[in-house]
């Protein structure tokens, strides 16, 4: 059998024909994702919710919203799954979009049926989750080695039209909310998903379709089983133990919450406890994988040993971003009720013909992450190195944490001038919203290049699922805390500090995250940085 190898320069090749379909795709789908999402929390409080007290539909609606949340970013484990073993990328992403069309519907047709309702943002969760880390994937499938060089101004189309889909949606959806109604707010992201799915199935027989891969022997679980089961003479297997109580613990909590002992917290719900459990496996079974991983070398090829071990440093580094996580995600639901508060500018500057809502003050994240990308990349950070500071992966990441817990400040110091009576302008959340943005650019954008370039190929998908699965932990923060605060003696400390409840959960999420910056900050000085890119 001969082997033909190309000659072609790398980059010589042409731009993929089929990669218009995808982009189309990604801007209907972002659009119909945080078109929906965005009105998510003030469609809660104002219609869905009014069978209960005023003054608990706040805290029932960031509960429904942070457990939507953690589903969109658990699902994705699903989705990576049943393409890599069963249906592949295409077949995957087109099956899960249809459920997720389906979503859509239910929450257009069900906006007063709390059941029907529910069940659409379970679909959307599945189906938009499921389709997370396949997306992008299949954009790479495109390339070979002729044209590889051109993936990169693709990859940057694909995550303009991201920002895109979401700015356009932020300032649009609130305003249709409010003055056609739900059936209308929630049917045109619903439409505009559909249309996706047509886009992306109307390249069917363009597309390079990548089938399922075997099972792979030396895979990251298949050498986490070997290291835990593996004897050895003389030695126990106390890794094996430190596991197994990690799962005990994880079924022991489900157990717990299904009986519901009157100790058990009240509002520890199915997500909470399910998450926790998981949690539990998670760490105790990384600790006990780290204690007999050794085992495994022999068994396995050195690259997949080493690559378990460098997934299990990033794994710490994903835990103590997970802060990071709940503040982020709280600015479609904390700062939407904040925005409720406060008034709209009657200035001429104010341009009260675009954002006449508080919800619509969530498109300044996406146009202000398009602005701080290249001015980080071209000003800030070249002016830090010649200053002599080195701009290092981990080190943007723990100042971004950080960053975050300043947009949380500015967020309390304005909620306190409201608590205070004082008429407060919503232009002031500009400050929280370009702090909170600069941290994300510094967390998220640099968090997927520190995961790529210290996993070994062939851990790197992996690395995807858990970066994603840290999103999940980072909205049970959120739950957690909410869940807290429902208890009379919290509330009564609470009111021991003269801070309304809104005002000290916004520092007490500062506090949060300035102690997991210094967390960070403390294990990064320890962390052996690899380089895991591929040798040209």
């Amino acid at each position: 059998m001969t082997t033909t190898v190309s000659t072609a320069p790398a980059g010589a090749g042409k731009l993929p024909r089929q990669i218009p379909y995808i982009i189309g795709n990604e801007v209907c789908e972002r659009f119909s994702f945080y078109g929906m999402r965005n009105i998510l929390t003030p469609f809660l409080i104002t219609t869905l919710l009014l069978y209960a007290p005023l003054a608990e539909r706040v805290g029932i609606a960031k509960d429904v919203f942070h457990t939507f949340v953690i589903g969109v970013y658990f699902f994705p484990l699903l989705g990576g799954w049943l393409s890599d073993r069963f249906f592949g990328k295409y077949n995957t992403v087109l099956w899960l979009s249809l459920v997720y069309c389906a979503g859509h519907a239910c929450l257009a047709i069900f906006e007063d049926y709390r059941p029907g309702f529910y069940t659409g943002l379970f679909l959307i969760a599945l189906g938009s989750g499921g389709i997370k880390p396949l997306v992008s994937a299949f954009v790479g499938d495109q390339f070979d080695q002729t044209n590889k060089a051109k993936a990169r101004v693709v990859y940057d189309a694909f995550y303009w039209s991201i920002n895109f889909g979401s700015f356009f949606a932020s300032l649009l959806m609130p305003k249709i909310l409010v003055n056609f109604g739900a059936a209308w707010a929630f049917g045109i992201p619903g439409i505009l998903m559909f249309i996706a799915t047509v886009i992306f199935w109307s390249g069917r027989k363009k597309y390079v379709h990548v089938p399922p891969a075997p099972p792979n022997p030396d895979s990251f679980f298949s050498v986490v089983r070997t290291a835990l089961t593996q004897r050895k003479d003389g030695e126990g297997r106390s890794g094996l133990t430190v596991a197994m109580t990690g799962v005990a613990g994880g079924a022991a909590v489900l157990v717990i919450w299904l009986l519901s002992p009157a100790w058990w917290p009240e509002h520890f719900g199915f997500v909470i406890s399910a998450c926790l459990a998981l949690g539990l496996v998670l760490v105790l079974g990384g600790i006990g994988t780290a204690m007999q991983l050794e085992r495994a070398r022999g068994l396995h090829p050195d690259e997949a040993v080493d690559g378990v071990r460098a997934v299990l440093r990033i794994l710490i580094v994903f835990a103590l971003v997970t802060p990071f996580w709940s503040l982020f995600d709280q600015k479609a639901s904390t700062w939407i009720i904040q925005g409720n508060a406060m008034q709209m500018p009657d200035a001429s500057w104010w341009p009260a013909w675009l954002v006449s809502e508080p919800a619509q003050m969530q498109a300044l994240n996406p146009i202000l992450v398009m602005l701080l990308i290249p001015f980080n990349n071209l000003v800030l950070y070249p002016a830090l190195r010649r200053m002599g500071f080195q701009v290092t992966a981990l080190r943007r990441m723990g100042w971004g944490i950080a960053f975050s817990g300043l947009a949380w400040v500015a967020a309390g110091i304005i909620q306190l001038y409201i608590d205070g009576g004082t008429t407060t302008s919503i232009a002031w959340q500009a400050l929280p919203y370009l702090l909170l943005t600069f941290g994300e650019v510094l967390v998220s954008a640099t968090g997927l290049e520190f995961a790529y370039s210290q996993a070994a190929p062939s851990m790197k998908g992996v690395i995807m699922s858990f970066w994603l699965l840290a999103v999940t932990f980072g909205n049970l923060w959120v739950l957690m805390v909410n869940a807290g605060v429902r208890n009379a003696a919290v509330l009564s400390r609470i009111e021991q500090t003269g801070l309304s409840e809104p005002a000290f959960l916004m520092f007490f999420f500062a506090v949060f995250a300035f102690l997991a910056a210094l967390a960070f900050a403390l294990y990064a000085r320890r962390y052996p940085m690899q380089d895991h890119y591929r040798v040209a």
